[in-house]
């Protein structure tokens, strides 16, 4: 752990200064720029509205907030997960002509997708206010979910990228694994109220994402208060996986070049 703190303060700046030019390589050529940062989750969040709020009915209360909410938060995780896996394969030359902890890497992937996730919940309080949803003082409590989702992503992201490097079809599974996620996460419904019982219960204390999607709704819409215990019991396990992660890339941080 000294050596992982030690690599973060030296290789910080590089990790900043590689997600800066990543954002602006996203929107090079484009006319839109940065404004694609804004359509895109705006996108989903509309076909999400219509297909489940007019076409199924849905009378969720303020819908279009509650549906941006968790595009947002299943974005960030969706791509935390799916861009690990075959990350240091994409910088092979990179990885094989200078040393740089393999990690860096995810954190400089993981600041472009924080700001997105910053720009996403801007849309998210504008959304709040159009729609009169109103706030409380729970609202700060999004900060501690937000980061036991960062370090919970960054773990898991940590080992699938390992395991990238070797395993070809990883990429495949993950895709799978990723839309299974996404459909028992209540991305578009309530599980409390539209599930309830046996499987809701296991569903949002089996299923992170469907947890910490849910902390945030209800800090947010609801205004009330979150679990804390859940919320420090995914941080643990997030810390955990963190570990496990540091620790497997650090034993075979050598071998990465020779395999790729």
């Amino acid at each position: 752990m000294k050596k992982f703190i030690q690599n973060i303060k030296k290789y910080y700046k590089y990790a900043i200064r590689s997600a800066k030019a990543e954002l602006k390589s996203e929107v090079a050529g484009s006319y839109l720029n940065w404004l694609w940062w804004i359509i895109e989750p705006l996108c989903f969040m509309l076909i999400y509205a219509f297909v489940f709020g007019y076409v199924f009915h849905n009378r969720q209360q303020y819908f279009i907030t509650f549906i941006f909410i968790g595009v947002t938060i299943w974005g960030f995780f969706n791509r935390m997960i799916k861009g690990s896996v075959k990350l240091i394969i994409n910088n092979r030359d990179l990885v094989s002509k200078v040393y740089i902890p393999k990690y860096i890497l995810l954190l400089s992937k993981s600041f472009t997708y924080l700001f997105k996730l910053g720009i996403s919940l801007i849309i998210v309080f504008i959304l709040m206010i159009f729609q009169g949803v109103p706030f409380t003082w729970h609202i700060i409590l999004i900060f501690p979910i937000i980061l036991v989702l960062y370090v919970l992503s960054f773990g898991i992201g940590m080992i699938l990228m390992h395991f990238g490097v070797t395993f070809n079809d990883l990429s495949n599974i993950v895709t799978i694994g990723l839309r299974m996620v996404f459909y028992l996460s209540g991305i578009f419904y309530n599980i409390r109220t539209r599930l309830g019982g046996t499987l809701g219960f296991f569903l949002l204390r089996g299923n992170p994402v469907a947890f910490l999607l849910d902390e945030v709704r209800k800090c947010l819409i609801e205004g009330s208060m979150i679990s804390i215990q859940g919320v420090l019991f995914w941080f643990v396990v997030g810390i955990i996986l963190c570990l496990i992660g540091i620790h497997t890339i650090h034993k075979n941080e050598n071998s990465y070049a020779k395999v790729i």
